[in-house]
């Protein structure tokens, strides 16, 4: 169900919340939504550009869209891969968020190699950004995403924006190179003004272990730099925050606004 409460009335502008139920039954309706976004999407311009991200969270649902349930439902040879960030590392590192979406059914199913793009980050970051932006720019001529799938970590990340990074602040950019010094690392990530020009953004939040997070993110007033989850969203782009009953725990009593499909 998407549900509100008036004191959600600071964010909810630019957020809608799903909470379909337990983990498996959000797991579901994650896929149907993609289901629904890329069909709709093919149906209105012949293709179905999408983003994907790393995380144990989206690894379980492209999981579930590449099992034999869902995946007979989708048109493959017309989606476009992207992806949110990369951690610089080669394409065969265990780390890498690529190879995770690959080995989790995206390389058995027919989408063209040329529609595969993924982020080279494991060297020359910054020119690479700046040749992953060239590439967003040409293949989707000018339209938005259709759809860019993102996370959250128990600090507020999302994408590769972690909380106090210079890269919260960048505006004329679509993808950046990111220094993390919690983590002392480079990676190369989507910005937020890329993000919030989607046509639809979702952000999977599933586990009781993101119960304190996610509450702090919906429920606190707008701390952009400590959480930069917060900066998703915008009154002509709504984020829609898919989350588990266990990690909607802490939301406290809420009002239902509409049932989900």
């Amino acid at each position: 169900m998407l549900i509100s409460n008036e004191k959600f009335s600071s964010w909810d502008e630019r957020r809608d919340l799903a909470i379909p139920g337990d983990y498996k039954a959000t797991l579901r309706f994650s896929a149907e939504h993609f289901i629904d976004v890329c069909q709709k999407a093919i149906n209105d311009h012949g293709a179905f550009f999408v983003a994907l991200s790393g995380g144990s969270t989206p690894k379980a649902i492209f999981e579930e869209l590449c099992s034999a349930q869902y995946q007979p439902r989708i048109d493959w040879s017309k989606m476009h891969l992207f992806w949110s960030d990369e951690r610089s590392v080669p394409p065969d590192h265990p780390d890498n968020n690529y190879l995770m979406a690959m080995n989790a059914g995206f390389k058995k199913e027919r989408i063209p190699k040329e529609q595969i793009h993924r982020m080279h980050a494991e060297e020359k970051l910054e020119e690479n950004a700046l040749l992953y932006e060239q590439t967003i720019r040409k293949e989707l001529q000018g339209r938005p995403f259709d759809l860019i799938m993102l996370g959250m970590g128990e600090d507020g990340h999302t994408a590769s924006l972690f909380p106090h990074t210079a890269g919260l602040n960048i505006k004329d950019r679509l993808v950046i190179a990111n220094f993390i010094p919690q983590k002392k690392c480079w990676r190369m990530t989507m910005t937020c003004e890329c993000i919030n020009a989607a046509a639809h953004i979702v952000i999977y939040v599933l586990g009781a272990g993101k119960k304190e997070i996610l509450a702090d993110v919906l429920l606190s007033p707008d701390q952009f730099e400590r959480l930069p989850s917060q900066h998703i969203g915008t009154k002509e782009h709504k984020a829609l925050w898919i989350a588990d009953t266990a990690a909607a725990a802490m939301l406290g009593s809420c009002k239902t606004r509409r049932k989900a499909p």
